[in-house]
């Protein structure tokens, strides 16, 4: 299977989120390429999670995990040190007050 592209997952992700309703938005737009793509998950109420996509070698597949939770600035101050970490990284903001993400869908990891 051919190795999808980070711009080509982003957009198939924000379609997917549009599709249900859910308002996201790229707020770092990486490299098309190859960037890390970061997921923050704004609850609209002074919260928010961070997830990144990580390598489960114990199943030997891709999984979502929590990065960073709870108040959204001490969120979004993870964000910026992983942007000092890799330039080419890319960060999503989906807004959503249920918590709702998407990233537990088949076909996302």
């Amino acid at each position: 299977m051919p190795r999808l592209t980070s711009r080509f997952w982003v957009d198939a992700y924000l379609a997917r989120l549009r599709l249900a309703d859910i308002p996201a938005f790229v707020v770092v737009h990486g490299d098309d390429t190859g960037g890390v793509v970061l997921v923050k998950l704004n609850t609209l109420d002074g919260s928010a999670t961070l997830f990144q996509r990580t390598f489960d070698l114990m199943t030997d597949t891709r999984v979502w995990s929590e990065l960073a939770a709870g108040p959204e600035p001490d969120v979004d101050a993870a964000v910026a040190r992983q942007r000092g970490f890799d330039p080419d990284l890319w960060v999503i903001e989906v807004e959503d007050r249920a918590g709702r993400h998407l990233l537990d869908q088949d076909g996302l990891a």
